[in-house]
């Protein structure tokens, strides 16, 4: 496509000479635009697409695809229920489970907590609880003997394993004095780090017979909580589930539940697109502005080198390959650089904040122990061919220019 005469003169003019200073200086800004821009939009779209997923993993691991909620006293029959729901074609694992708010209470501190009743199995069933247990072990939830809570909540409140924490509920019993919280003690038992601040910081795991005790539902459940053999297909199984529970209760599935979260992820995604998007597009009118100079510094060589017999075509290919060059040249090294610094973004992360004293990112904004990054190759061949486009459009203006120039009157006054 390109002769090596055209090769030749292109990557020459490319070598600015001293008296063409800032052409050069507008040449490497130009690259440098474009690999900030590449490297920027990989950073990002690769961090986003992290907590997405990172998120979702964790939301899902602990509180199932899909959970209908009873009505008014619970569900009594809840063990007949859950096997009527497990028979529905796409159900996975079905747990009854008893919920309530409550204040937790140890040496002198209190913070909120979110407390689930579950059976031994059920908590086994969910491996990224169990996998991040961190202290204690699970034998003593089995036996009823104990809770099992957070790091976060455990730093807390100061306890540890073997320690007692006190449980307040706000739905107290009525008594001559009026309404009295209910207040007991259980002991911690284990407790687990998945990574996730509002789920360390919040939840209190309890056997099921202990919370139906604690929350006064003897007997029955709140809620009765699935996961599906595949999260898509969520729509058609809970028909499905509805037909089995009727009017005892409502069904709320993963994507009603988080829907303003996974909409903001994504509004925010590509708002982020966009305006960084900005950083490539400054970059390719740099190259339109260096090339024009270039061009209008080069107009004696181009007329020469038509004179010599060059023709249109083989001018515009010189000055579209040295516009080119620099688009190519800055994705190449954007591509890279950003695919190597989303890959080790948590370990520069600990290192400015070692460097700086300072915690860049608290868990407690952005949810996660840790900055999560997952690169989408699909992705990255988007963001490289929209800056290598760009670079492509950006060089049309300036060659064409330089191919419709006049031999005549460029030489003129020499």
């Amino acid at each position: 496509m390109f002769s090596a005469f055209e090769r030749l003169v292109a990557f020459r003019y490319l070598r600015a000479r001293r008296q063409e200073g800032l052409v050069s200086v507008i040449a490497a800004f130009s690259l440098i635009g474009i690999f900030l821009g590449v490297a920027t939009l990989i950073i990002v779209m690769s961090v986003m697409n992290g907590f997405r997923e990172e998120l979702l993993t964790r939301i899902l691991g602990l509180n199932g695809h899909m959970t209908t909620y009873a009505f008014e006293d619970g569900f009594t029959d809840f063990d007949t229920l859950a096997g009527r729901i497990q028979a529905v074609d796409g159900i996975v694992t079905v747990s009854p489970i008893v919920t309530g708010q409550v204040i937790a209470a140890a040496n002198g501190r209190a913070t909120f907590g979110q407390v689930r009743g579950v059976r031994e199995a059920h908590l086994e069933a969910r491996p990224l609880l169990t996998g991040n247990v961190v202290g204690g072990t699970l034998e003593g939830f089995a036996a009823g003997e104990g809770v099992v809570i957070g790091t976060r909540m455990a730093r807390r409140l100061g306890v540890g394993v073997g320690d007692s924490i006190t449980l307040l509920s706000p739905e107290g019993r009525t008594t001559l004095m009026g309404s009295v919280p209910r207040s007991r003690a259980y002991p911690v038992a284990a407790t687990f780090d998945i990574g996730m601040f509002e789920y360390d910081n919040t939840f209190v795991f309890m056997p099921l017979d202990l919370a139906q005790v604690y929350f006064r539902k003897k007997g029955a459940v709140t809620a009765i909580e699935m996961t599906v053999a595949d999260p898509e297909r969520i729509r058609e199984i809970e028909a499905g589930v509805k037909q089995v529970v009727g009017s005892q209760g409502w069904i709320v599935d993963w994507r009603r539940a988080n829907a303003q979260f996974v909409n903001a992820l994504q509004v925010e995604r590509n708002v982020m697109f966009v305006i960084l998007t900005l950083i490539v597009l400054v970059a390719a009118f740099n190259i339109i502005a260096g090339l024009i100079m270039v061009v209008k510094d080069k107009g004696r060589d181009i007329a020469i080198l038509r004179t010599m017999g060059a023709t249109r075509g083989q001018i515009l290919r010189i000055f579209f390959m040295n516009g080119a060059a620099i688009g190519v040249a800055g994705t190449v090294l954007g591509v890279g650089g950003g695919v190597a610094f989303a890959a080790n973004i948590d370990t520069i992360r600990v290192w400015l904040e070692g460097l700086t004293d300072t915690e860049l990112f608290p868990a407690e904004i952005r949810f996660l122990s840790q900055l999560p990054s997952r690169t989408d190759p699909t992705e990255v061949v988007i963001v490289a061919a929209m800056a290598i486009g760009l670079s492509f459009l950006a060089t049309i203006y300036p060659a064409w220019r330089a191919a419709r120039l006049d031999p005549v009157e460029a030489l003129r006054y020499e």
